[in-house]
């Protein structure tokens, strides 16, 4: 028998504990902002409910939801790149979130 012994799981529920493990996440590279990397992470690893609840936990410790990258962009900027991505940036503007320009950092 080929392929992993543990199949993939697609739909799982993730409790807040999972949540918000997302936010000790540290970059690899000191000059990446954690905000940003910590973000960016949850925006590529959750669903968008589960996302939006970790915003929620984001910005309640005080991080900066509109952080910027390497290149200047926020995570609204990145998300708003992707067609598919539209419950993500509602999340994201509901949680307060910005574009670089609107922030005043583009």
């Amino acid at each position: 028998m080929s392929g992993p012994e543990k199949p993939k799981v697609i739909g799982e529920e993730w409790g807040d504990e999972r949540v918000k493990s997302f936010l000790f996440i540290s970059p690899y590279d000191a000059r990446i902002n954690a905000d940003f990397h910590v973000l960016i992470k949850a925006y590529q690893a959750m669903r968008a409910g589960d996302f939006e609840r970790f915003l929620g936990f984001f910005t309640e410790a005080g991080r900066d939801i509109n952080a910027v990258n390497e290149d200047g962009q926020t995570i609204l900027d990145h998300v708003l790149e992707h067609r598919r991505s539209v419950p993500y940036a509602e999340a994201l503007r509901a949680a307060g979130g910005k574009t670089a320009a609107e922030a005043g950092k583009g």
